[in-house]
């Protein structure tokens, strides 16, 4: 994992609330085998047609938000079913922050395993942030979200914090105790 940076961008605004983990990355996509390729499929059956061809309407196939690296949306984001291939094709698409007022647990989860802050916020920030049409920047060390007109501050766990700011996942966060795992393993050799 990359180590998060602090994120200047227009925030794309998904106004749904109950979002799904089927319409982030519909089903028929999840027969790749690796962590990669799913971008394309992001959000498929709003953002295309049965044709394949991009809806106008959908608010990420405006050109405003093409470059997007923040996504504003509803309560509830990331639910329905636990596939972590819903992050996987979030962050390819090249999100790194998704700002909501609740998000299912287990898809907030998988955010931080994969490199995104998943910020929650209460309703009244997130209808500020809905109004501002202009770039905002998110400050994961000061942990503020900062728009031309307010500056709103947002909290993390700690561990959280340090894992995305020094781009470690489970795995490096394991290698750091490596010598102290190798004297165990060698302390337990049954001759």
């Amino acid at each position: 994992m990359k180590p998060f940076k602090t994120i200047k961008s227009i925030a794309a605004p998904l106004d749904k609330v109950n979002v799904d983990t089927d319409q982030i990355i519909p089903k028929q996509f999840l027969k790749l085998i690796q962590k990669t390729g799913f971008g394309q499929y992001l959000f498929y059956d709003w953002r295309f047609t049965k044709d394949g061809l991009p809806k106008e309407d959908f608010i990420l196939n405006n050109l405003k938000y093409r470059d997007s690296k923040i996504l504003l949306t509803r309560d509830n984001f990331g639910c329905g079913s636990s596939r972590e291939h819903a992050a996987w094709a979030l962050l390819e698409f090249g999100f790194l922050v998704v700002i909501s007022p609740s998000f299912a647990d287990i898809f907030y989860n998988n955010c931080f395993k994969n490199g995104i802050l998943p910020i929650k916020l209460e309703n009244k920030k997130i209808e500020s942030l809905f109004r501002t049409d202009s770039e905002i920047e998110v400050n994961l060390e000061n942990q503020t979200i900062t728009t031309p007109n307010e500056t709103i501050t947002f909290e993390i766990d700690g561990h959280r914090k340090k894992t995305l700011l020094e781009g470690l996942d489970d795995i490096s966060i394991t290698l750091q105790h490596e010598e102290k795992i190798s004297q165990y393993e060698k302390s337990r050799i049954i001759y």
